[in-house]
């Protein structure tokens, strides 16, 4: 299904005849990875999807992670119209409704997450209504992957056996109440004092990470990755409202069409070098514990129930239920 889609949207893009139009710059930006990283590679493939699909007639500029300003400074731009696409990691201090990205067990596979993500997928349909109303479009999400717990000296695959570890987590609403909900102790913890507090003993662990962090800074100091998914962590493919509807309809099918490529190709990346971290980490000694759906079901339905209603207030009711609905 992934491929076909791929080829399809390649197809669509590769044979656009491009309008009779005076050329068009656009900007686009990233807020995470430098020109050589995945993202920074993301975002030079789809600019040159555009220029190539509309035979030149579109010049793309590219600026990659902190050329333009911090993360918030160049979101700041994006929204006003001076960044016109973005491979994004938005903070919900923006908007607290962006928090639905966190929404733990929305999805608990990769095929899941595709089909839900995609344009037309019921949560690609749940995220636009959070972007539309900041002035952007939501083409879909760029996967890093499932998330999971990483600890030393001891592991757990139930909410009983959690129950006397603490772990991690990211500062930010609703990280800790999902792990809480999992059945863990946690402590709030900002990214560059991670390695400290697992060394010293302040924390067991680090959750809310896909492995390859816990692999690539923490693996001197952790013993075990348990894979709980209970995140599927994304960048987001956008563009500026404005900016993109003062454009042809042949151009956005352009754009929205390079950037469902781009989706594609990363769900299918992703997922081989997910796999290429687990194989290092269980090389360096790292035990690997993938949860089955069996183990999952009775983690994600009490977290489902204490944490989706504690993110009411700040995603909305509206769209918490509208996740409810679509999630089985």
């Amino acid at each position: 299904m992934l491929k076909k889609m791929l080829v399809a949207a390649t197809m669509a893009a590769g044979l656009m005849a491009a309008p009779a139009l005076a050329e068009t710059e656009l900007k686009i930006a990233t807020d995470s990875g430098d020109r050589d990283s995945p993202s920074g590679q993301a975002i030079a493939s789809w600019a040159k999807a555009i220029e190539e699909g509309s035979n030149g007639d579109i010049k793309v500029k590219l600026f990659y992670q902190n050329e333009l300003g911090g993360q918030l400074e160049v979101f700041d731009l994006f929204v006003a119209g001076e960044v016109d696409l973005m491979l994004s990691w938005p903070s919900t201090s923006y908007d607290k409704r962006i928090g639905i990205l966190n929404t733990p067990y929305m999805v608990t596979s990769w095929d899941e997450a595709f089909e839900a993500y995609k344009p037309g997928g019921w949560v690609n349909g749940a995220v636009n209504q959070v972007f539309n109303d900041i002035g952007l479009k939501y083409f879909g999400a760029w996967p890093e992957g499932f998330n999971g717990v990483a600890t030393r000296g001891s592991y757990a695959t139930d909410i009983a056996g959690a129950q006397n570890i603490k772990v991690r987590t990211p500062p930010i609403f609703p990280f800790p109440q999902t792990l809480e909900a999992m059945g863990y102790q946690t402590a709030a913890i900002d990214w560059g004092e991670v390695y400290t507090s697992i060394q010293t003993g302040v924390v067991d662990g680090d959750a809310g990470n896909v492995i390859y962090w816990d692999y690539e800074y923490f693996r001197d100091v952790l013993d075990y990755y348990v894979r709980t998914k209970h995140t599927f962590v994304t960048g987001n493919l956008l563009a500026n409202l404005e900016s993109f509807n003062k454009l042809s309809p042949e151009y956005q099918k352009l754009i929205e069409d390079a950037a469902i490529v781009e989706m594609g190709k990363q769900f299918e990346e992703a997922q081989a070098e997910d796999q290429h971290y687990v194989d290092l980490a269980v090389k360096s000694g790292m035990k690997y514990i993938e949860l089955t759906d069996e183990q999952i079901a009775p983690i994600a339905k009490k977290v489902r129930a204490e944490v989706w209603s504690q993110m009411d207030d700040d995603v909305g009711k509206e769209l918490m239920d509208l996740i409810r609905f679509n999630v089985k």
